[in-house]
């Protein structure tokens, strides 16, 4: 993270694929969660094999990473099946509330449309106010099931791509910045 005297400056903030390469940044990451984002996320303990896990893509899975120089500062991931993607998203604390979460899901279903989904679909804890809000904003037509304080939820990923956007290839990079 960019700090000067405590308070985040003005970063360059990069979405793009996740390779094999970026299991100790993500190692980094993971471990500067705080308690409360790593249960928000994974529902679990995060141990020692996640950042493996969380790197894995094939013609199935797609992996993003939001980074910051060699700092990871956000992850999402999409699994592929037929029409539908179900994606998950973290931000560092640090970051939350900066639109790096949106933009991380936007590139995330440009890339799953292009493999023919049509449907996104997540599992949100019933707490996590600040990712419940983010898909109203996204998907003000989601339908969404509460099951055991989860929220259930299922939308056409097309609004959410921002409408008219081209999907992106694989190699697809893009700068945001963020203050």
């Amino acid at each position: 993270m960019l700090r000067t005297q405590g308070v985040l400056t003005r970063a360059a903030v990069e979405i793009r694929a996740a390779g094999p390469y970026d299991e100790e940044p993500i190692g980094s990451f993971l471990a500067g969660l705080s308690p409360r984002t790593r249960h928000l996320r994974f529902l679990t303990a995060v141990d020692a094999d996640m950042a493996g896990r969380l790197l894995a893509a094939d013609d199935r899975r797609d992996v993003l990473l939001a980074v910051v120089g060699e700092d990871v500062v956000g992850h999402a991931m999409g699994l592929t099946t037929g029409e539908e993607v179900e994606i998950a998203v973290v931000v560092a604390d640090a970051w939350q509330g900066r639109g790096i979460g949106s933009r991380l899901v936007r590139r995330l279903l440009r890339r799953a449309s292009v493999n023919g989904a049509r449907t996104v679909n997540m599992d949100v804890l019933a707490d996590n106010h600040r990712v419940l809000a983010m898909i109203r904003r996204l998907w003000p037509e989601a339908v969404a099931r509460t099951s055991r304080g989860a929220v259930e939820i299922s939308a056409p990923a097309e609004p959410a791509l921002g409408g008219g956007v081209a999907p992106g290839g694989d190699g697809e990079r893009s700068v945001i910045i963020d203050l």
